[in-house]
C-alpha cells in the first residue's frame, strides 16, 4: 500500500513538472529552426546571426515579462524530416514559448501542423508556400506569400521595366513554382500588352543553364524572370552575360544574398529583384541594423536575416503584450499586430489566415551592392 502511494506521488510530481510553463525557470525560451549546414547554409547563418542581434537587443532592454530571453536554435538543414524531429524536440524537451522558422518552404510546411496541434505560435520568416499558414491559426508569415511576390515581380517587369516579351526560367521546387504562378497570374490578368514567350523549369541542382539561355537568346525577349535561390540565379546571370545575353534580368528574394553577388561577380550589375529589405531605408533602426550586422559579421546583411529578425521581434512583442507565454494568448496578440515598423517595412497587419500585408521592395545591384530601385504599394498586389 505504501509502495503504491509512493509511485502515485511520483507520477503526480512528473505530471506537475510537465505542466510548468516554459518560462518558469527564469527565462523565456524561443525556438529557431534554420539551415546552418547543407546547400542553404549561407541563408541559415544569416538568419541565426540576425536573430542573435535581436535577442541581445531584447535582453539589453530588460527581456520579456521581467525575464531574459533564451534562444534555442537548431540546424534543420532545410530538410523536412530533420525539421519535424527538431520541432518535436523544441516542444517536448525545450518547451519553447514560440518558434521562428528561418528556413525554406519544404521544412516549414512540414512543421507548421505540428506547432498548430501543440498550440505553439509559429512565425515563418520568409518561406513562401501557402500551406504553411493553411496549417491553422497558430501559424503566421512575416515574408511574402509566393503568389504576392510573384505578382509583384510581374508588376515590376511590366510597369517599372517596360517589358513586353518575357522569358521565365524557374527552379523546379515549391519556391520556384509558386513564384512563377504568381508572375503568370499578373501577366495574364493585369498586363494585356505583355506576353510570356518562353517558360521553362530547371532541376533544383542544375549547374549548366546555357542550353536554356540559348533558346531564350534566339527568342530575343525584353526581360528574363529568373526564379531561384542565389546558388541558382548567380550562375544564370553569369552564364547569360558570358553568352552575350544583354537583356534585363529580374529575380526575387531567393537571390537576395551576398553569396549571389559573390557568385555572379561583375555580371550582377544591373540585376533587379523583388525582395523584403530596402538597404537604402532611411529609418535609424534599419540603418543601425545594417551597419551593426556588417561590422560584426564582415559580410553584407540580406533579406533572410532581416526577415528572421522581424519574425523574432514580432513574437517578442506579442509575448510582452499578452503578459504571458501561454500559447493561446500569444497567438491572439500576434493576430492583433498592427503597424509594426520592422526592418522589412511597415507591417500593416495579418490577414485572418496569418499572412502579412506590407509593401514589396525592389532592389538593383550597383557597384556590388543592393540599392533601392522601387517599391510595390498597390494593395491588390500586396494583399494575399
Amino acid at each position: 500500500m505504501k509502495r503504491n502511494f509512493v509511485w502515485l506521488a511520483l507520477a503526480v510530481l512528473v505530471l506537475a513538472l510537465a505542466a510548468v510553463p516554459a518560462n518558469a525557470g527564469g527565462k523565456v525560451r524561443i525556438g529557431l529552426l534554420a539551415p546552418l549546414t547543407g546547400f542553404a547554409a549561407a541563408d541559415g547563418l544569416s538568419v541565426r546571426n540576425s536573430v542573435v542581434l535581436a535577442v541581445e537587443r531584447i535582453n539589453k532592454q530588460g527581456g520579456l515579462l521581467g525575464k531574459q530571453v533564451e534562444l534555442v536554435s537548431y540546424d534543420d538543414r532545410a530538410d523536412a524530416k530533420e525539421a519535424v524531429a527538431l520541432a518535436r524536440k523544441l516542444i517536448q524537451q525545450d518547451r519553447v514559448a514560440a518558434v521562428v522558422g528561418g528556413s525554406y518552404s519544404t521544412p516549414s510546411r512540414a512543421v507548421a501542423p505540428i506547432f498548430q496541434d501543440e498550440e505553439i505560435p509559429f512565425v515563418a520568416a520568409y518561406a513562401v508556400h501557402p500551406d504553411i499558414t493553411r496549417a491553422g491559426n497558430y501559424c503566421f508569415r512575416n515574408g511574402f506569400l509566393g503568389m504576392v511576390e510573384g505578382r509583384s515581380a510581374g508588376y515590376v517587369a511590366v510597369k517599372l521595366l517596360g517589358a513586353k516579351r518575357i522569358a521565365l526560367l524557374t527552379s523546379d521546387n515549391d519556391f520556384g513554382r509558386t513564384l512563377a504562378a504568381g508572375f503568370k497570374s499578373y501577366i495574364s490578368r493585369k498586363a494585356p500588352g505583355a506576353e510570356i514567350v518562353f517558360a521553362q523549369t530547371y532541376p533544383f541542382k542544375e549547374k549548366d543553364f546555357k542550353p536554356y539561355l540559348s533558346k531564350i537568346k534566339e527568342l530575343a525577349p525584353d526581360l528574363l524572370f529568373a526564379s531561384g535561390y542565389y546558388f541558382q540565379t548567380g550562375p544564370i546571370v553569369n552564364q547569360a552575360r558570358e553568352m552575350g545575353l544583354g537583356i534585363t534580368i529580374l529575380g526575387e528574394e531567393g537571390a537576395d544574398s551576398p553569396k549571389f553577388l559573390e557568385i555572379a561577380g561583375k555580371a550582377a550589375e544591373g540585376f533587379v529583384l523583388v525582395t523584403n529589405l530596402n538597404r537604402d531605408d532611411p529609418r535609424p533602426e534599419v540603418k543601425h541594423f545594417l551597419e551593426q550586422y556588417e561590422s560584426r559579421y564582415k559580410i553584407q546583411p540580406d533579406m533572410v536575416g532581416a526577415s528572421a529578425y522581424d519574425a523574432f521581434m514580432l513574437v517578442c512583442q506579442a509575448i510582452q503584450r499578452a503578459g504571458t507565454t501561454a500559447g493561446p494568448k500569444v497567438r491572439q496578440a500576434l493576430a492583433a499586430t498592427r503597424d509594426y515598423n520592422g526592418l522589412t517595412g511597415n507591417l500593416k497587419g495579418f490577414t485572418d489566415e496569418g499572412e502579412v500585408i506590407k509593401e514589396v521592395q525592389v532592389q538593383i545591384v550597383k557597384n556590388g551592392r543592393f540599392r533601392h530601385f522601387g517599391v510595390v504599394k498597390e494593395l491588390d498586389l500586396i494583399t494575399p
